[in-house]
């Protein structure tokens, strides 16, 4: 069975599944080994009296190994799965789905809709916290709605089409490898003292690795509203994608929330608080609504769902041509 079989059962299995929490609240969920070991590594190697060459260097040296030994062991769970006949195929379908998070993600938007409807600001603001990093007291409810949003169109790129596009590429070893590498990036990839020398080539390595999927992340959003709202507003997801994604201060994330903003009619992005300091960014589609609320968000989530139906109807599409 080829990789893009697999991976398209794979989605529709984890659209329809997810990650049940029963499964993950018994065994530890293999990102979170990821992280254990990104953990154990930064502690053993980022020392804080090292000049900053030296920790940068030791932070290349980590962040290859890691990616190295989780591509190693793509590769034999490929070739054990690859002797296995039909149990293989099932297992692999399964090892790709868990690596996927669409009804996650999903899941996590829904509930600050709900957060906002049910018990208000307060609400969304404890539902947003769990899937945003910046400060949640600090958001009024239509921030919280459009950080939701945000996130969203993120996660949609690096949680979504990218793993499903390095799976089709390089099988299990390069999907074990992109989730290390996004793992590295979202623990040590930051700008501060800490990690801004040590976590520097997780950092860059993921920039490169988001590139493709970014763009063609921010075309299955374009699509999705389409197909949700019609031509005007795919030719405007897809006009500020190519205008406005260059203002975001990372060379990926700025694709796919462009074109959410496109599509929806809002401004996204712009100031906010991390750590209890106002951040200064540029607004995508600053000329958009500011105003945004339960309902903006369950219309995001429309666009996202067809969004994944069209990466779905392209995995399928690249299996015909395969033929």
């Amino acid at each position: 069975m080829s990789h893009l079989a697999v991976l398209l059962v794979a989605l529709i299995a984890d659209r329809l599944v997810g990650d049940p929490d029963w499964l993950w609240r018994r065994f530890s969920h293999p990102v979170v080994i990821f992280g254990n070991a990104i953990g154990v590594a930064e502690k053993r190697f980022n020392k804080p009296s090292d000049p900053g060459l030296t920790r940068r260097r030791k932070g290349e040296f980590v962040i290859a190994v890691l990616m190295l030994g989780s591509a190693g062991f793509g590769w034999v769970l490929a070739r054990l799965f690859c002797n296995l006949g039909v149990a293989g195929m099932l297992l692999e379908i399964i090892v790709v789905s868990i690596f996927l998070a669409q009804k996650s993600l999903a899941d996590h938007v829904v509930a600050v809709a709900v957060g906002l409807r049910v018990g208000g600001l307060e609400g969304g603001r404890k539902a947003v916290s769990m899937i945003v990093g910046r400060d949640p007291e600090a958001l009024d409810q239509a921030g919280v709605a459009r950080a939701s949003i945000e996130s969203l169109a993120e996660n949609f790129s690096d949680g979504i089409v990218a793993p499903a596009l390095w799976y089709a590429v390089l099988g299990l070893p390069g999907l074990l490898a992109y989730k290390m590498l996004n793992t590295a990036d979202s623990m040590i990839g930051h700008l501060n003292e800490r990690y801004q020398d040590f976590g520097r080539a997780a950092a860059k390595l993921d920039d490169l690795a988001n590139w493709p999927a970014a763009r063609l992340s921010a075309m299955l959003i374009a699509v999705g509203a389409g197909l949700t709202k019609g031509t005007v507003a795919m030719r405007r997801a897809a006009e500020l994608a190519l205008t406005d994604s260059g203002l975001h201060r990372s060379p990926n994330a700025g694709w796919p929330e462009a074109a959410m903003a496109g599509g929806l009619g809002l401004s996204l992005a712009g100031p906010r608080h991390y750590g209890g300091e106002l951040v200064m960014e540029a607004s995508l589609n600053a000329s958009g609504n500011r105003k945004a609320g339960a309902g903006s968000i369950l219309e995001a989530l429309l666009i996202f769902r067809r969004a994944c139906d069209s990466l779905v109807l392209l995995v399928f599409a690249g299996i015909l041509v395969s033929f």
